[in-house]
């Protein structure tokens, strides 16, 4: 079903307000976790965790789940579909990858603060936490920056299905179903990625390592 023109561009509008509000919440987050790791100043560091778990499930949580099902509704309701076209499939996989590890994290968030609220900060599990939180912040805003690249420059390729609805539409035969390098390439470091995010819960190096 396809959006009228004023309701396609509302959920435009709302798309991008959660979208970038998000972006901006893992920017603010990113920072508090970078002053809790570096800061001397023990108050200012209670102060940074305490926050981030406040920002983590007030503003990163809803804002994450508002650009997902925004985004959702706005490629079901429109020409450009889920599945049609490379980026905005690739978009939606991102976006599904980092709410993910968005929620994988939110319990070791909130165990940090509860550590600073009733601890000092000296046991080795709490530095693994601190420099965890900052890399993990730092691959969600590489994820959402990758994802926001996307929907700016939109670049080519329709995905076989997209390719046989235009065919079916346009009642015409023999288009390429080729995948662009791009897609390959973007495929291949979301892999990597996530890889990367197993080994190191496997490895005992996550959030929750001991």
């Amino acid at each position: 079903m396809t959006m009228t023109p004023g309701l396609r561009k509302f959920a435009l509008t709302a798309h991008v307000t959660f979208s970038v509000g998000w972006l901006g919440a893992v920017g603010g987050f990113l920072a508090l976790a970078v002053a809790g790791l570096f800061s001397g100043d023990e108050q200012i560091v209670r102060a940074a965790y305490l926050s981030m778990e406040l920002i983590t499930w007030f503003v990163i949580v809803p804002l994450a789940f508002a650009s997902l099902l925004t985004g959702l509704a706005e490629s079901l309701g429109t020409p450009w579909g889920l599945f049609r076209h490379y980026w905005v499939l690739a978009k939606f996989v991102i976006t599904i990858f980092a709410t993910l590890l968005l929620l994988l994290h939110t319990q070791p968030i909130g165990r940090l603060a509860d550590v600073v609220r009733e601890t000092a900060l000296s046991s080795a599990d709490v530095a693994r936490l601190q420099i965890q939180l900052v890399a993990d912040a730092g691959l969600a805003l590489l994820a959402l920056l990758a994802a926001t690249t996307l929907a700016v420059y939109k670049p080519g390729g329709m995905t076989p299905y997209g390719l046989r609805k235009q065919n079916e539409r346009r009642a015409m035969v023999g288009a390429s179903a080729r995948t662009p390098k791009w897609a390959y390439v973007t495929g291949i470091l979301a892999i990597v990625l996530v890889l990367l995010v197993v080994i190191a819960h496997l490895t005992g190096h996550g959030l929750g390592g001991h």
